[in-house]
């Protein structure tokens, strides 16, 4: 679908976790045009410093409604302010954006670390074979844990040890020896997180598809903000680089040059 930007109703927000919000929005088109892996950017109210927007990856999508939810953390002025708002506030959004997660009939390992949680949730939803999911948190604030609950086995992680397997999302894969009948992996987090997700599919042979997280400007491409390095030369540029914000965010884990 064609990108475009529109004033959104919020239809709902809440508070899920300490800095960690919810906002379902009416989006129309956008909402029927988005899929799994795809993202949204948020203007603020203001100008000035606060001209651009903040891209904010889709959780969940009611197409039949236009409905999206985004879930985001607290981390600067623009998701502070989007905070504040309430049910009934407008919000100017630009979407969809980028290019989100293949659809395959295959078991699928699907794993989230952090704010990388929520985008992994509409793609339990619309995968169609097996899942096993494995969340990463901080904490025993285990935000949305229940609503994947849904939609395959849950295995979870935190650092600090309070619930589930004590480590990250790959200590808690290996404990569990979720490799075993894995025939995709995807995965959304930080860059720590996507690393261990290459080498832990590489290491079994198991192909894997990345969300990456950057942070970006336009959103749409233009700015050259958001690049990454790739293992193949892109057709235009005739360099090693890809856009995360238009090429991705999310790209196969032997394409992408962690």
């Amino acid at each position: 679908m064609k990108k475009e930007k529109i004033t959104a109703e919020i239809i709902k927000m809440e508070c899920l976790a300490p800095d960690i919000y919810s906002m379902w929005v009416s989006a129309g088109r956008i909402a029927a045009g988005s899929h799994a892996g795809q993202f949204v950017s948020l203007y603020m109210r203001a100008g000035g410093d606060k001209l651009l927007p903040r891209p904010i990856s889709i959780c969940e999508i009611n197409r039949e409604e236009g409905l999206l939810r985004l879930v985001f953390r607290v981390v600067g002025a623009g998701t502070k302010e989007f905070s504040s708002y309430h049910a009934g506030d407008g919000i100017s959004l630009l979407g969809p954006l980028g290019n989100g997660f293949p659809i395959e009939k295959k078991e699928a390992l699907l794993i989230g670390g952090g704010i990388g949680i929520p985008p992994i949730l509409q793609l339990s939803k619309e995968l169609p074979g097996k899942k096993k999911i494995v969340l990463g948190y901080r904490d025993r604030d285990l935000f949305l844990k229940e609503e994947f609950e849904k939609y395959g086995d849950v295995f979870v992680s935190t650092e600090d040890g309070s619930a589930g397997t004590k480590g990250n999302v790959i200590d808690a894969a290996r404990a569990y020896g979720l490799e075993n009948g894995t025939e995709i992996i995807y995965a959304c987090g930080p860059l720590p997180m996507l690393k261990g997700v290459k080498s832990y599919g590489a290491g079994y042979g198991i192909p894997a598809w990345i969300s990456m997280e950057e942070k970006m400007a336009c959103g749409v491409g233009a700015c050259l903000a958001c690049v990454c390095r790739t293992n193949h030369t892109d057709k235009h540029s005739r360099v090693k680089n890809k856009r995360i914000c238009a090429d991705g965010p999310v790209f196969a884990s032997d394409e992408a040059d962690l």
